[in-house]
């Protein structure tokens, strides 16, 4: 096997050959550790990464193969980590120089599954101050000139810059879907609770939800396979039978699929290129895509979003707020300063609107089995002093459904452009299936 490419192999190959000995962890590890130093000075993904680390972690999984140990589904797979998510052997500083330096007990319980599966923990890639709205250092690595998007920017620009195969993000706006649409590649955000967080940066319970970035579906399952799951500690999961994501995301539809495309109330914040680039998709689609109206609760969704997430990010950042808020951007302190105004009566009436809204969507997804709609306004914007426009995942975020990006299409100036497909909730093996077949059917059109 050529070595010289190793980076490049899926997560799902990596972890194929490494059980059939074909090559060893060490040497994806090598090949991974040889891209960040070709790449990184000019991405610029990484907040963490200790290269002997690295290696110390490939050479005991490549002792329990030699050993006669089984194989994890994810062995000898570079994996990074977003870094407001805790990891015992490497600091979790959330972006933050208030964090600076903090190196947490133990692992959070998504880094423990990852490390039973056996996946090698890379490091910590670059996330924006707690997870919000002010830029990391990273650069999208199409054009370092634009924004990867945030908030886990370091993730989806590992992924796409060749570094690692897989990434771990979250999500409270945006904060997959949007960066993956930027750099081209896969983003998948789960149903809400799908995905334990304990051990994560809590920003807000009610919306934050972790996520997966890869360069295929397969990947993407993989992933989530070895993710979603019941943890007491975090409240919000639940027992449930484990999802074969592989095995689903990989089969064909019983029936060609049927998408739904509905020009959102932030319809008129998309580009002008993102509305053509989407009336071809609609026409080369063909009967497989109908039109639809939205209810009527969804134009209230982002006030509703907007009050929660405020709310409860002033709650998770009171500490940071009462010592140190001079230490915080502008951006974080006007939204916490309106996250501690938000009235008792406006928080809960917002909170009740969620199960209404999706209850909303159900006899669309009767009808159809996802929606199609942009997964941002446009390409990466100019400039690396924001991460873009999260509006176009911000109903989806609220309601919870599980939602991905497909790297389908590229903007006029070469940038990817995002397209993203939303199921309803618990329907996330099914989305990874219909999307499966949206690629093929687009590539063969």
């Amino acid at each position: 096997m050529d070595t010289s490419r190793l980076n490049w192999l899926s997560a799902a190959d990596m972890a194929r050959a490494v059980r059939d000995g074909a090559i060893s962890a060490v040497e994806l590890a090598e090949a991974c550790l040889a891209r960040v130093r070709e790449v990184d000075a000019e991405v610029q993904a990484w907040a963490y990464l200790d290269p002997e680390h690295v290696l110390r972690q490939a050479h005991v999984l490549d002792d329990q193969r030699r050993h006669g140990m089984a194989a994890g589904p994810l062995h000898g797979v570079p994996v990074g980590i977003k870094d407001i998510i805790d990891t015992a052997d490497m600091p979790t500083e959330d972006g933050t120089v208030l964090h600076a330096g903090r190196m947490p007990d133990c692992d959070a319980r998504v880094v423990s599954m990852l490390r039973a599966a056996g996946a090698v923990i890379m490091g910590k890639t670059v996330t924006t101050e707690l997870a919000t709205y002010s830029p990391g250092k990273t650069h999208n690595p199409h054009d370092p000139g634009h924004t990867p998007g945030g908030s886990s920017s370091g993730s989806a620009a590992a992924v796409a810059a060749g570094m690692v195969p897989l990434a771990i993000g979250s999500q409270t706006n945006g904060s997959v879907i949007r960066p993956a649409a930027y750099c081209g590649v896969y983003g998948f955000k789960p149903t809400h609770g799908l995905v334990p967080r304990h051990g994560v940066l809590r920003q807000s319970r009610t919306l934050d939800q972790l996520g997966v970035f890869a360069r295929t579906i397969e990947d993407v399952a993989l992933g989530c396979q070895q993710l979603a799951g019941y943890d007491e500690r975090d409240p919000d999961t639940r027992p449930r039978a484990r999802v074969p994501f592989l095995a689903l995301a990989s089969e064909e539809p019983p029936l060609p699929p049927l998408l739904a495309f509905a020009e959102t109330p932030v319809w008129d914040r998309a580009e002008a290129e993102t509305k053509e680039a989407f009336s071809e998709l609609r026409a080369a689609l063909a009967d497989h895509v109908v039109e639809i109206q939205l209810p009527d609760l969804a134009r209230s969704a982002w006030e509703w979003h907007r009050t929660i997430m405020e709310a409860e990010m002033a709650a998770s950042f009171d500490l940071e707020w009462e010592r140190g808020r001079d230490r915080l951007s502008e951006s974080l302190r006007n939204q916490l300063a309106r996250g501690r105004e938000v009235g008792a009566l406006d928080y809960q009436k917002a909170l009740a609107r969620i199960p209404l809204l999706n209850a909303g969507f159900g006899e669309i997804f009767s009808r159809c089995d996802a929606i199609l709609t942009p997964a941002a306004a446009g390409t990466a914007p100019r400039g690396l002093g924001s991460t873009g426009d999260p509006a176009f995942c911000t109903l989806w975020t609220l309601c919870g459904m599980p939602a991905l990006n497909l790297p389908l299409m590229r903007g006029a100036n070469g940038l990817p452009l995002g397209v993203q497909l939303v199921g309803e909730r618990g329907s996330d093996a099914r989305l990874l299936r219909t999307a499966r077949w949206l690629v093929a059917h687009v590539a063969a059109s």
